[in-house]
């Protein structure tokens, strides 16, 4: 027999211990290959929808490239630790450590080959149905299965020297080990048990100084704190997984009313050696948990912007510009034109406001006219604006302005015409998009506005005013093909430095179909990473569960000779299992619950969502998919130990 067929026959008899690993490999190339296949995809790099979404699946891409790789190095060695009394046989009959290298290499180039084609196989066979859905969301025409040889080289390239690369470094990483401490397994080498109260302090005192400056961010500092938050938080894990855990463990076990109470001893000194020897595998399953959380929860968040957008913009075209601009009547004519070819129903509101100076802040307010606005409602179907001589009222920019402003009184005066106004209420429901009117807007009566004859003091360096024209549209998302010449003026002069152009157009159907888009494709991108992420999280777990199974039969074998019930060993079994399964879990949902605590708060500023809802769903869902993960793992583990 060969040394090649040796290494051969190596994998086919511990199928088992290579199963994790190659499942692993397996399921990385997949999702790889198919987000080459849809990455090259022409359709989606030529067109419009796919150039700001393709620079993500890039990131996308890099992120799965350099996580597979630290995943299939930490499977790597986790099933070369299952092998361990193997290789203590193989090194005692005469086997130098150049030969198990090889042999190694040649077991992982096997498995790594099988996993690369069979990836790159099941990969290329579901592209076609994963492009008939990507085609339905992004709203393509057609999005046919191709035969290119970019995705088949560049999945072929990244995986190979993944387990060439992966193969070599596991074993000259590896500590040599003296053959006795390979027989009696890697968990069986004593491992001092050594820890700082100073470190142990510090971890918790770095992850809740990360936590408050959370809760601080704004819109203002979110820069600076996008980069020491995430510093703390890493440093504080680490420390508090390879200190402050062991830290209270040692605080427990000096409690006897704790420690010595029914069969509490037995897991808690366990947890002692358990919490050293993975101090580091928690950390790394704690951050991996906590992306693969972020990435559902900033679905969600997209979710809920897109859900709520259609009250976010109750208008479907906006068209703004200044009172002499010269191409208004141009525009507006074509914009009516197409809606009318297009046989869609719309009510046209046109509103000239004016700016003035009040008295009360002593800058510029905007002043709408009560007839103009009521026109607009009466196409809403809300409350019409009732005001006498000299009552004013504001005009809400966001959802929760309108409790801010109730509360307050203004008495003032506009400047320019010196008009005495009071305002003292607000309008109950959402008028306007916040990007359309200013923060501080106003309605007046009719009465009122015909006496602001003299124009804003500031003009001619600020315009005195605008024209406003706004389409209530019941069947908006069907005119995103309206005004698209002019909102691609609009996108193009927002490049540039300065904005030059005298006039501005929103349409809220063309806006929503690119966000609905993005959206849709992040789902795509963001669910397959964080699948990848979360089966990465549970497989730590299982490998080293996997690892340590023979030796960890052999305690409960004493345990039960000593007269263990089912029931006992039922407990004693998860109330080991539960702090490696949910320690990690609940770390990293404090993690990314204080990110989006954060991210709240920055959204409140930009486009006033709330993302409560949404995130607390995906969590609850998560949590229900690792409480049926930690079951089964412990039913699996129970039945092991039971044989």
């Amino acid at each position: 027999m060969t040394f090649h067929q040796f290494a051969y026959r190596n994998v086919i008899r511990n199928i088992r211990i290579y199963a994790a690993f190659f499942m692993a490999s397996f399921f990385s190339v997949l999702v790889f290959f198919i987000y080459s296949m849809l990455m090259f995809h022409p359709e989606i790099e030529n067109g419009f929808l796919g150039n700001v979404p393709i620079i993500w699946m890039v990131v996308a891409e890099i992120t799965l490239v350099v996580f597979s790789w630290f995943f299939i190095f930490y499977s790597m060695k986790a099933f070369l630790e299952a092998r361990a009394k193997e290789f203590a046989i193989l090194i005692h009959l005469g086997m130098e450590r150049k030969q198990l290298t090889r042999m190694v290499f040649l077991e992982t180039i096997i498995i790594g080959f099988i996993s690369i084609v069979l990836g790159i196989i099941f990969g290329y066979a579901f592209s076609k149905f994963f492009f008939m859905i990507v085609r339905e969301i992004l709203m393509l025409e057609d999005l046919p299965l191709y035969l290119s040889w970019e995705p088949f080289l560049l999945t072929t390239a990244v995986y190979f020297s993944a387990f060439i690369l992966i193969s070599l470094f596991s074993v000259h990483l590896s500590p040599e080990k003296k053959v006795i401490d390979l027989l009696n397994g890697y968990k069986n080498i004593q491992i001092d048990v050594d820890f700082t109260k100073r470190k142990a302090i510090l971890g918790i005192v770095f992850i809740l100084s990360g936590y408050g400056l959370a809760l601080l961010t704004t819109r203002s500092n979110m820069i600076i704190f996008s980069v020491f938050i995430p510093l703390l938080i890493a440093v504080g894990t680490y420390l508090f997984f390879t200190d402050t855990t062991q830290y209270v463990v040692d605080k427990i076990k000096n409690k006897r009313f704790l420690y010595w109470k029914k069969s509490r001893m037995l897991p808690t000194a366990e947890q002692t050696f358990i919490l050293k020897n993975n101090g580091k595998m928690f950390f790394v399953m704690t951050i991996v948990t906590t992306l693969a959380f972020l990435s559902i929860g900033l679905l969600a968040t997209l979710s809920s912007y897109t859900s709520q957008y259609d009250k976010l913009n109750p208008l479907g075209l906006i068209y703004k510009g200044h009172i002499d601009n010269p191409m208004e009547h141009e525009h507006i004519s074509s914009l009516i034109t197409e809606l009318e070819e297009k046989g869609l129903s719309y009510h046209l509101t046109r509103f000239t406001v004016l700016k003035q100076t009040s008295s009360f802040t002593n800058f510029e307010v905007e002043v709408f006219k009560e007839s103009d606005i009521n026109n607009l409602l009466f196409s809403y179907g809300y409350p019409m604006v009732r005001l006498s001589r000299g009552e004013s009222m504001f005009i809400p920019y966001s959802k929760d302005s309108i409790k801010e402003l109730a509360k307050k009184k203004v008495e003032t005066v506009l400047l320019e015409n010196n008009v005495r106004i009071t305002i003292d209420q607000v309008y109950p429901e959402l008028i306007f998009p916040s990007s359309i009117v200013s923060l501080n807007s106003i309605i007046v009566s009719d009465v009122d506005f015909r006496r602001l004859v003299r124009p804003y003091r500031n003009s001619p360096q600020y315009e005195p005013g605008y024209h406003l024209f706004t389409f209530d549209i019941p069947q908006w998302i069907e005119a995103e093909d309206v005004g698209v010449p002019i909102q691609q003026e609009v996108a193009e002069e927002y490049v540039k430095e300065k904005y030059t152009l005298p006039y501005y157009f929103e349409n809220a159907g063309l806006n929503y179909s690119y966000i609905l888009s993005t959206y849709s494709l992040f789902t795509l991108v963001g669910l397959l990473v964080a699948a990848v992420f979360l089966l990465a999280a549970g497989s730590f777990i299982y490998f080293r569960l996997h690892t340590n199974l023979e030796a960890e039969k052999k305690k409960f074998d004493v345990l039960k000779r000593m007269g263990i019930s089912n029931s006992e060993l039922k407990s004693l079994v998860t109330k080991l299992l539960f702090p490696q399964f949910f320690l990690p879990w609940g770390v990293a949902l404090c993690h990314s619950l204080f990110a989006f605590f954060a991210l709240q708060n920055i959204m409140k500023n930009f486009v006033n969502v709330s993302i409560v809802k949404e995130v607390v769903f995906a969590f609850v869902f998560l949590v229900i998919i690792e409480i049926i993960y930690f079951n089964l793992i412990r039913w699996r583990y129970i039945a092991y130990v039971r044989e």
